[in-house]
């Protein structure tokens, strides 16, 4: 089962858990209201889940690619990690399916603090677009993903700022819509 938490301040290791004193834990409510969507599958069988294949079908997720991140297995690894780890937005939401290993997803809450969120085999995280996040592997370092895109494949992350695009105004007013 996936485990959140609020983030602590500091700045030494983005692999390391970086959870508050005392933990300040964070519910799938909590993250539901953030338009974070969490689901448990059978990682082991994804080629025949039928769960998988009913939600990529209720979701219309025509397209889906898998990813290694680790430094033998991923072209420019040292590059890419820092990448991933920089606070960005995307116009279509993000759906990952960690099939072997781990990794952190970290989100803006409302009030723009960071939550981490714990992700491992069998995890699936869709995240709205417009929503501030980052990507790290974990102190494994190591992950095997699915990816799944709605149509064609888009990867273009928009960095911090980017409050001026449609999808982050429109992510802005969903929250308005669920602190209501």
């Amino acid at each position: 089962m996936v485990e959140a938490w609020y983030m602590d301040e500091s700045q030494e290791d983005q692999r390391a858990p970086h959870r508050q004193q005392p933990n300040c834990a964070v519910s799938l409510e909590q993250l539901r209201r953030l338009g974070v969507v969490y689901r448990r599958l059978d990682a082991d069988n994804y080629e025949t889940d039928p769960c998988l294949k009913e939600i990529r079908r209720a979701e219309n997720y025509s397209w889906m690619d898998i990813v290694t991140i680790h430094k033998d297995k991923l072209p420019n690894y040292e590059e890419k990690i820092k990448t991933f780890y920089e606070e960005h937005l995307h116009l279509d939401d993000e759906i990952r399916y960690i099939l072997e290993g781990s990794g952190y997803f970290d989100v803006r809450d409302k009030d723009d603090k960071w939550i981490r969120i714990s992700m491992e085999k069998g995890d699936m995280i869709t995240l709205p677009a417009g929503i501030y996040h980052r990507f790290t592997l974990d102190e494994n370092n190591y992950v095997k993903a699915m990816r799944l895109f709605v149509g064609e494949p888009v990867w273009t992350a928009y960095n911090r700022p980017a409050d001026n695009f449609p999808a982050r105004k429109q992510y802005m007013k969903f929250l308005a819509e669920e602190a209501q």
